[in-house]
């Protein structure tokens, strides 16, 4: 395949699909409907991501109630929303309101408690939750929150005919909202109108995996289709340095690598360390209040 120009780089082997996930549907905090498409068996494979939730429903039944006080140590969450209002309250004592377009990036670290509650009661309420795994040095850290809203994200289009944000990591030398040293993310929104074909550059050490909200994407010199509401893991054979993505009849997608941490999991719900003591400790440590 000849290298494909980019503004500033040069994609000279595309990643392929190495397999597909069907998103499945789940309920999560006070009865809100989800769907789930990066799962625990998926962990290890995309390390150092843990969780990737999309919810969409125009129903207020399905998100009303939205996710009361719960706690969460040992990683980060990103939630991204495309449509609606999700307000934040922690006991760090950070609040903020989430809106159309925005990101909220928090970590727990040693440990917080939010709640995350819709304002809205109809309308959609459409959007994403990342989790993204912290080291073992960071994983008690303090608690931080950030609200980015849309006009803080960077939004660019590329020579390809391509739209894309870039909420973290560095896209053709536009650098993102939010930037990581341990775990390097990399997280675009993609739009791909109907015939534009483009090339995204992904760091070679990086896993990688797309997920492709609206329309269908052909991925890679092999031209695989990913259909809306699936997950394609990105192979990481050697010399591959991007992807190339077609948009057939139009698309939009979200494109996501992060640097492994190559650190044991240790997973309870909303706890996430390296062993299962420090498991344990987590779960003593918030039965005594000491989040």
């Amino acid at each position: 395949m000849n290298p494909i120009r980019m503004q500033s780089a040069i994609v000279s082997r595309s990643r392929e699909v190495e397999r597909r996930i069907t998103g499945q549907p789940v309920s999560d905090g006070a009865g809100v409907k989800l769907l789930r498409v990066l799962t625990a068996e998926l962990q290890r494979r995309l390390d150092p991501f843990l969780m990737l939730d999309e919810f969409r429903s125009d129903n207020p039944d399905d998100y009303l109630a939205g996710f009361p006080d719960h706690p969460h140590r040992g990683f980060e969450t990103v939630t991204y929303m495309l449509a609606g209002r999700m307000r934040h309250r922690d006991s760090a004592g950070h609040e903020g309101l989430l809106t159309a377009g925005g990101v909220q990036w928090m970590t727990a670290g040693r440990g917080i408690v939010h709640s995350e509650l819709p304002e809205q009661e109809d309308g959609l309420m459409h959007g994403f939750q990342l989790w993204v795994n912290l080291p073992a040095r960071d994983k008690l850290t303090a608690p931080a929150y950030r609200d980015i809203p849309a006009e803080d994200i960077p939004v660019y289009p590329t020579a390809s005919g391509a739209t894309i944000k870039v909420i973290a990591g560095e896209s053709e030398g536009v650098i993102g909202a939010v930037r990581r040293a341990a775990t390097a993310p990399l997280y675009l929104d993609i739009e791909l109108p109907a015939g534009v074909v483009h090339a995204a550059a992904l760091p070679p050490g990086h896993n990688a995996f797309l997920y492709v909200y609206a329309g269908q994407v052909e991925v890679g010199a092999r031209g695989e289709a990913v259909t809306a509401r699936q997950l394609a893991v990105l192979t990481n054979a050697a010399g591959a340095d991007g992807v190339l993505l077609r948009g057939a009849g139009g698309a939009r997608l979200l494109l996501i690598a992060g640097q492994p941490l190559h650190e044991p999991i240790a997973q309870w719900g909303p706890f996430v360390m390296n062993q299962r003591e420090e498991i344990e400790q987590a779960l003593a440590d918030y039965r005594a209040g000491r989040f």
